[in-house]
């Protein structure tokens, strides 16, 4: 599908992951709407691209619907890339062998997961009514899941149950929009680049880039980006979750 002259809606795109998909959409003339939270840096960001900035929490059916309307304004909404999400650990027992404090799993599952599936709800309600392309494509949606989806490590069961999910909705909901031309497909991320890892000493960064077996280091934003771009652009690219991780298999801790 071709991006120049499409609208794209990304979540969590005041940075990271989102951000970088941000500037290649809109570098490849596609006109972005970020949704984010209102303390993020969405507003300075979406001036930047020359796009449009719509506060919000993807948990709720309003503020996405929201998003929606504005991504869809000026020009079709095509394209939606979800990249908001929150990678806190989440063990079963704490330190003292205590329960785990259940709010912070389901914090976990609702933000990743079921904002996941709102932001797809709300979007392809707007996509499936929008004009088909010369191709008959309508549009786009690209999810984030992880590796830790596949090998999850100690302290994730929270984050690899939410990405888990994501990597197992994507073929029923793929298979359920194909009736109106909407392709679905995932990312499954390996050690990127974030703002939470680049928090890191640098001499952590590094151990961590050695643990991929090739290239070893840390993935690039940009990266990502360039996978969404090949999706959108590959017409064949539909119900399919793809790793991006160098290779890595991360070990249980």
């Amino acid at each position: 599908m071709q991006i120049q002259g499409s609208g794209a809606l990304i979540t969590g795109g005041a940075s990271g992951l989102g951000l970088a998909t941000a500037r290649a959409l809109a570098a490849a003339g596609a006109h972005i709407t970020l949704l984010d939270l209102p303390s993020s840096a969405g507003a300075a960001m979406a001036a930047e691209l020359g796009g449009t900035f719509a506060q919000g929490d993807v948990t709720s059916p309003e503020d996405a619907a929201a998003a929606v309307a504005a991504a869809n304004e000026r020009v079709p909404l095509r394209i939606v890339v979800n990249c908001a999400g929150i990678a806190p650990p989440a063990k079963v027992l704490d330190r003292d062998g205590n329960p785990a404090v259940l709010a912070d799993f389901e914090r976990i599952v609702r933000i990743n997961l079921v904002g996941t599936f709102n932001v797809i709800s709300q979007a392809s309600a707007i996509i499936a009514k929008n004009a088909q392309t010369e191709s008959g494509d309508r549009g786009v949606i690209i999810s984030t899941a992880s590796v830790a989806a596949f090998d999850g490590q100690i302290g994730q069961p929270a984050y690899s149950a939410s990405k888990g999910g994501v990597h197992a909705m994507t073929l029923p909901i793929a298979r359920e929009l194909a009736r109106y031309g909407i392709r679905v497909c995932t990312i499954a991320p390996g050690i990127m680049e974030t703002p939470m890892l680049t928090g890191l000493p640098e001499a952590a960064q590094a151990s961590l880039g050695q643990q991929v077996p090739y290239p070893a280091r840390l993935g690039r934003p940009t990266e990502y980006a360039a996978l969404v771009q090949s999706i959108v652009e590959n017409g064949y690219l539909n119900g399919e979750t793809i790793r991006l991780d160098g290779a890595i298999r991360m070990a249980p801790k």
